[in-house]
Protein backbone atom coordinates (compact mmCIF):
# COMPACT_ATOMS: atom_id res chain seq x y z
CA UNK A 1 0.00 0.00 0.00
CA UNK A 2 1.28 3.45 -0.92
CA UNK A 3 0.15 6.67 0.71
CA UNK A 4 -0.28 9.85 -1.32
CA UNK A 5 -1.27 13.32 -0.25
CA UNK A 6 -3.17 15.58 -2.57
CA UNK A 7 -5.10 18.80 -2.43
CA UNK A 8 -8.59 18.96 -3.86
CA UNK A 9 -10.56 22.13 -4.57
CA UNK A 10 -14.32 21.64 -4.53
CA UNK A 11 -17.34 23.89 -4.40
CA UNK A 12 -18.58 24.11 -0.80
CA UNK A 13 -21.91 22.42 -1.55
CA UNK A 14 -20.21 19.48 -3.26
CA UNK A 15 -17.77 19.17 -0.36
CA UNK A 16 -20.64 19.10 2.12
CA UNK A 17 -22.55 16.47 0.13
CA UNK A 18 -19.45 14.32 -0.35
CA UNK A 19 -18.63 14.46 3.35
CA UNK A 20 -22.22 13.60 4.31
CA UNK A 21 -22.17 10.65 1.90
CA UNK A 22 -18.84 9.45 3.31
CA UNK A 23 -17.14 9.78 -0.06
CA UNK A 24 -13.97 11.47 1.16
CA UNK A 25 -12.63 8.60 3.25
CA UNK A 26 -9.59 6.73 1.90
CA UNK A 27 -11.68 3.56 1.46
CA UNK A 28 -14.37 5.42 -0.49
CA UNK A 29 -11.89 7.21 -2.70
CA UNK A 30 -10.18 3.89 -3.45
CA UNK A 31 -13.54 2.36 -4.39
CA UNK A 32 -14.41 5.36 -6.59
CA UNK A 33 -11.05 5.16 -8.36
CA UNK A 34 -11.40 1.41 -8.96
CA UNK A 35 -14.93 1.87 -10.34
CA UNK A 36 -13.77 4.64 -12.68
CA UNK A 37 -10.83 2.56 -13.92
CA UNK A 38 -13.20 -0.35 -14.59
CA UNK A 39 -15.71 1.93 -16.33
CA UNK A 40 -13.00 3.32 -18.61
CA UNK A 41 -11.76 -0.17 -19.47
CA UNK A 42 -15.29 -1.22 -20.41
CA UNK A 43 -15.75 1.96 -22.46
CA UNK A 44 -12.46 1.29 -24.25
CA UNK A 45 -13.51 -2.30 -24.96
CA UNK A 46 -16.79 -1.17 -26.51
CA UNK A 47 -15.02 1.55 -28.49
CA UNK A 48 -12.60 -1.05 -29.86
CA UNK A 49 -15.54 -3.32 -30.75
CA UNK A 50 -17.20 -0.42 -32.56
CA UNK A 51 -14.00 0.29 -34.50
CA UNK A 52 -13.71 -3.38 -35.40
CA UNK A 53 -17.34 -3.54 -36.54
CA UNK A 54 -16.79 -0.44 -38.69
CA UNK A 55 -14.05 -2.23 -40.65
CA UNK A 56 -16.77 -4.14 -42.51
CA UNK A 57 -14.70 -7.32 -42.72
CA UNK A 58 -16.22 -10.50 -44.14
CA UNK A 59 -17.69 -12.89 -41.57
CA UNK A 60 -15.53 -15.98 -41.01
CA UNK A 61 -17.07 -19.40 -41.41
CA UNK A 62 -16.94 -21.91 -38.56
CA UNK A 63 -14.17 -23.78 -40.38
CA UNK A 64 -12.14 -20.59 -40.87
CA UNK A 65 -12.48 -19.81 -37.15
CA UNK A 66 -11.42 -23.37 -36.24
CA UNK A 67 -8.41 -23.04 -38.56
CA UNK A 68 -7.38 -19.74 -36.94
CA UNK A 69 -7.61 -21.39 -33.52
CA UNK A 70 -5.50 -24.35 -34.67
CA UNK A 71 -2.89 -21.96 -36.06
CA UNK A 72 -2.81 -19.91 -32.87
CA UNK A 73 -2.40 -23.02 -30.71
CA UNK A 74 0.36 -24.50 -32.86
CA UNK A 75 3.71 -24.46 -31.06
CA UNK A 76 6.16 -21.97 -32.48
CA UNK A 77 9.76 -22.84 -33.31
CA UNK A 78 12.10 -21.10 -30.90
Amino acid sequence: MVTIDFKLSLPEQLLKEAEEAGLLSPKSIERLLREEIRRRRVDNLFAAADRLAALDLPILSDEEIAQEIRLARRPTAA
